[in-house]
């Protein structure tokens, strides 16, 4: 009996996130030799923030990171559509550290400063430039 859950329903974001991490040739082709990706390194920053996005933002922001999460019709203004996003760095840093409400912007968005490290701030915000087409 195969079970259906609907957050399976997932296109690539999740696909790489319920796959594990994905060691990526220069070419960006997946690796073959089994190697890991150096924990220094933009893709595993961009792996790592995918993983922090699926456990606190996926919510409200959705699994395609577009603003319409399951909880996204619970907030006015709805939470922000990330693929459009024009923020550099360090206001997305600032948002994700801080809350929208300190930086006049949603009171629906939480303050994560108390939850997460420095580091995983960090990796967010490069899994945000990641989806956003301004991956660097």
């Amino acid at each position: 009996m195969t079970t259906r859950l609907p957050w399976l329903r997932v296109g690539a974001l999740g696909a790489a996130l319920l796959c594990g991490a994905l060691a990526l040739a220069d070419d960006n082709s997946p690796r073959t030799d089994g190697a890991l990706l150096p924990r220094d390194s933009t893709d595993a920053a961009i792996f790592r923030g995918g993983l922090v996005y699926a456990n606190y933002c996926v919510t409200c922001h959705g699994i395609n990171a577009d603003g319409n999460g399951r909880a996204a019709r619970l907030h006015t203004p709805r939470p922000a559509n990330l693929r459009a996003s024009d923020k550099n760095d360090a206001y997305i840093g600032l948002i994700v550290r801080r809350g929208g409400e300190a930086i006049g912007r949603s009171k629906g968005m939480p303050p994560w400063a108390e939850e997460l490290t420095d580091e995983q701030i960090k990796d967010v915000v490069a899994f945000v430039r990641s989806v956003n087409g301004q991956h660097r």
